[in-house]
């Protein structure tokens, strides 16, 4: 009877929280619902979960063919993005021009499943992640980029919160699993800790990005509102402390330091001095841990052992099992056949990737995958720099996605796949041209991110064809 009575206290909350968005968004794109359906299956259940018809996970040949249902899911959104896309005429060779470097790295990774085990399978995967780049874009060539994007995190944040902690707290056998040794593990509405904590991620980032461009106005909201955010935050909070998860809760520690670095005044008389202070504090990290072992430390204080949760010993495993170096084992191939079992019989538990970004390109890829995602999120940041001239507030994201990416994919994967994470990256990588004969604003350029009411500036568009 209590589940009962909470379950209809979290559908009212969640239809309230979408009836003010919807109502205060009117003329809001109808096509984003399209990416924000993608992404809440990737960041809670996929299709086949929620409808209670998915295979067992503990099987290799599951892993390796999937669930038809989630392939005919996730192939439905792709042609609905793709359509989108070619209604808006984008101008194309523009588009290309700006990602030279994006497109080359996913024709090699199509290039790949030439020397595959199983080619087929790594086709099928390899278009199934082209569907990633398809919602990006469907968010980023909204007319107003930055809006789009906020409001796509914010609708998913009223999914993520309230239906998690629903089901951790009145419905224990969907939102909790069990590890090896007995002890719970809280996954919300999602698989496992890590994707309840990504969700914390996701929400998070919204949430500080939204309290920190309207903290001087916060006052002046109606108290219906403000009591939402009080509930939303406090979820935010429970779930992340329930999650365990100290990846997700360091990678929001940084984006919350480097969207506060903005706020700076040494930053904001030059916008583009962000991306500077950040390299300049991340080298500074590595040479002080070089002197004092701050590694050790951080880990301590965030309740890790040196084996950051035995992640190590697999890596060492994985180490030793054979691949081309160079070019690896082609794309999203790694975890394939006899070396899938190899792997679960030496670790004794299943698993399907290196918890390891870096490590997994290194294994799928080779170097030449490594290099390319180096360079990609190099170019990102250098992007990014130039573009908080013209558009702060988004290239402010984007250098925090970069942030984020790199920090979360030390310690999981999440450079390609169905993961928000990826989404994220790919908001960053993605280059959009802006008009050559546009000057930035003068406002924008001195005001910095702290001014009511920009969050909802329209970004630049001018990749549409007249």
């Amino acid at each position: 009877m209590i589940a009962l009575a909470a379950t209809a206290a979290c559908m009212l909350f969640v239809a309230h929280l979408f009836r003010q968005e919807i109502k205060s968004n009117p003329a809001s794109s109808r096509a984003l619902w399209v990416p924000f359906l993608w992404m809440f299956l990737a960041g809670s259940r996929l299709a086949s979960s929620w409808l209670d018809l998915s295979p067992p996970q503990d099987s290799m040949d599951t892993y390796q063919e999937g669930s038809p249902i989630d392939r005919a899911v996730f192939f439905l959104l792709i042609i609905g993005g793709v359509a989108i896309l070619l209604r808006r005429k984008l101008a194309w060779g523009r588009l290309i021009a700006c990602n030279k470097l994006l497109l080359l790295y996913f024709a090699y990774c199509l290039i790949s499943i030439l020397w595959s085990d199983a080619p087929f399978v790594a086709f099928k995967r390899w278009f199934k992640d082209m569907g990633n780049p398809i919602m990006v874009l469907v968010i980023l060539t909204t007319p107003d980029a930055t809006k789009a994007l906020t409001q796509t995190l914010r609708r998913l944040s009223f999914l993520f919160l309230p239906l998690s902690v629903l089901f951790v707290k009145y419905y224990p056998s969907l939102g909790r699993a069990y590890k090896i040794q007995g002890d719970p593990m809280y996954t919300g509405i999602g698989h496992q800790k890590n994707d309840l904590g990504l969700m914390c991620l996701v929400a998070g980032v919204y949430f500080l990005w939204q309290l920190i461009q309207d903290r001087d106005h916060f006052l002046t909201w109606s108290r219906g509102r403000r009591i939402c955010i009080y509930l939303l935050s406090g979820m935010l909070a429970w779930l992340l402390y329930m999650s365990d998860s100290q990846t997700s809760l360091t990678c929001l520690v940084i984006a919350a330091a480097a969207m506060l670095a903005t706020q700076l005044p040494y930053v904001r008389r030059q916008p583009e001095r962000l991306v500077g202070l950040l390299v300049v504090s991340g080298l500074s990290y590595f040479v002080l841990d070089e002197v004092f072992d701050l590694k050790t430390e951080v880990l301590h204080l965030l309740g890790r052992n040196p084996t950051l949760t035995n992640r190590t010993e697999l890596w060492d495993i994985l180490f030793r099992i054979d691949t081309d170096p160079i070019f690896g084992a082609g794309f999203m191939s790694f975890w394939v056949g006899e070396r899938m079992e190899r792997i679960w019989n030496a670790v004794g538990v299943s698993v399907n990737q290196a918890h390891s970004g870096y490590i997994e390109q290194f294994l799928n890829l080779g170097y030449v995958g490594v290099s390319f995602m180096v360079l990609l999120l190099l170019k990102a940041l250098l992007d990014a720099r130039r573009q908080l001239r013209s558009n702060q507030l988004m290239a402010t994201l984007r250098v925090t996605f970069v942030l984020a990416a790199i920090l979360y994919n030390y310690t999981e994967a999440s450079f390609y796949g169905i993961s928000n994470m990826w989404i994220l990256t790919l908001v960053a990588l993605i280059h959009l041209p802006e008009a050559p004969s546009e000057a930035p604003d003068e406002t924008t350029r001195r005001s910095g991110p702290g001014k009511r009411g920009e969050l909802m500036a329209p970004a630049h568009s001018s990749f549409h064809r007249a």
